[in-house]
């Protein structure tokens, strides 16, 4: 499996050329967006721990809840781990969000050894951790990993913009997602920026995630 990175925008300008040769329905769509951002982040623990944090929170309420972790010094595994629940709690982490971040130090992810992981194992590392599903291990390989065959099929507003860009009748499920863009790879990163900015087109918003 590939281990290719996009490292800059010169690349994912590459992918991009690449991905309308194969498909050249992201033609207009790319002449519409522009150069989408890469977004690239620096991972580790911390990006994990951050993204756990803020699921199923409104961005203002897990910004406030990550704030009052880092002012309490509570961002690091040997931290969290030395730390009381009574304390976590008052920094605003509920019970769920507790043991999410409790199994990500328990699981003791080496990050350095993540980055030469192929896709899939990658994958399977980082969703043993509680908390971790497919989705957000697929944000991690493509923001922070920086890997460049990556579509987040799960994703809702993927699944929106690629109903308008392959002109389907309804929402794909993933697996029919997953089947229709199989042609795409090795540039399927390319495509998820791509339609993450075609859809905030659409929807006069921000789609793209972290």
């Amino acid at each position: 499996m590939s281990l290719q990175t996009i490292e800059n925008t010169e690349a994912l300008e590459e992918h991009i050329i690449a991905l309308i040769a194969i498909e050249p329905r992201f033609a207009p769509v790319y002449e519409q967006v522009g150069m989408p951002s890469l977004r690239h982040n620096a991972g580790g623990f911390e990006q994990l721990m951050r993204a756990m944090v803020g699921q199923q929170l409104s961005v203002a309420a897990a910004a406030s809840i990550w704030k009052k972790l880092v002012a309490a010094g509570l961002t690091t595994p040997q931290a969290i781990a030395g730390t009381q629940d009574e304390t976590l709690r008052a920094q605003g982490l509920s019970r769920q969000k507790m043991r999410y971040v409790r199994s990500l130090v328990a699981n003791d992810i080496d990050f350095a050894t993540l980055t030469t992981m192929p896709n899939e194992a990658a994958i399977k590392t980082l969703t043993a951790v509680t908390g971790i599903g497919r989705w957000t291990a697929e944000m991690y390989l493509l923001f922070s990993l920086k890997r460049d065959d990556i579509l987040a099929v799960d994703d809702l507003a993927i699944k929106v913009a690629a109903m308008t860009v392959l002109g389907l009748a309804e929402r794909p499920t993933p697996k029919q997602l997953k089947g229709l863009t199989e042609s795409w790879s090795p540039h399927r990163s390319a495509a998820s920026l791509l339609l993450w900015s075609y859809y905030g087109l659409l929807r006069d918003k921000t789609a793209v995630p972290l």
